[in-house]
């Protein structure tokens, strides 16, 4: 994981620095687009001692939809369902090993992470069809 310095906030010079280019367009366009009024997701990078790094909650009004990490050649998502919302996942329109690495994924409390890498545009239909189901989720 980068972004591991309390004194440098993620600017998105940082984040070009630390990801480089190609993979900085992604996250730059992916965050234009959960950023905008079809989305309405809020991004606020903190930096949190416990993991000593730099953190992005996303936000929809008062309810984290996920988490984003910067890793080398790469960005994460962090969503958290819980046991009830497994059916319905299966059921969504994302890629087979999205369903099967959050299948076997192993309960944190009492939710289940479902943690995917993207490093190129073609990732982002996928987590976009995350981010509406999460969202409408109670």
């Amino acid at each position: 994981m980068l972004l591991r310095n309390p004194e440098i906030f993620p600017t998105n010079e940082v984040l070009k620095d630390a990801l480089g280019d190609a993979v900085f367009c992604v996250l730059e366009s992916f965050v234009e687009t959960v950023t905008s009024e079809n989305y309405g997701l809020t991004v606020e990078w903190r930096y949190y001692n416990d993991g000593k790094s730099w953190l992005g909650k996303v936000t929809y009004k008062q309810k984290t939809v996920f988490w984003l990490s910067v890793w080398a050649g790469f960005f994460k998502t962090s969503f958290f369902f819980k046991e009830k919302h497994l059916e319905a996942i299966a059921a969504l329109p994302v890629s087979t090993q999205i369903k099967e690495e959050f299948c076997s994924a192993k309960l944190i409390g009492r939710l289940i992470p479902m943690i995917i890498e993207i490093n190129k545009v073609e990732d982002i239909p996928d987590l976009l069809t995350i981010i509406r189901f999460k969202k409408k989720l109670k």
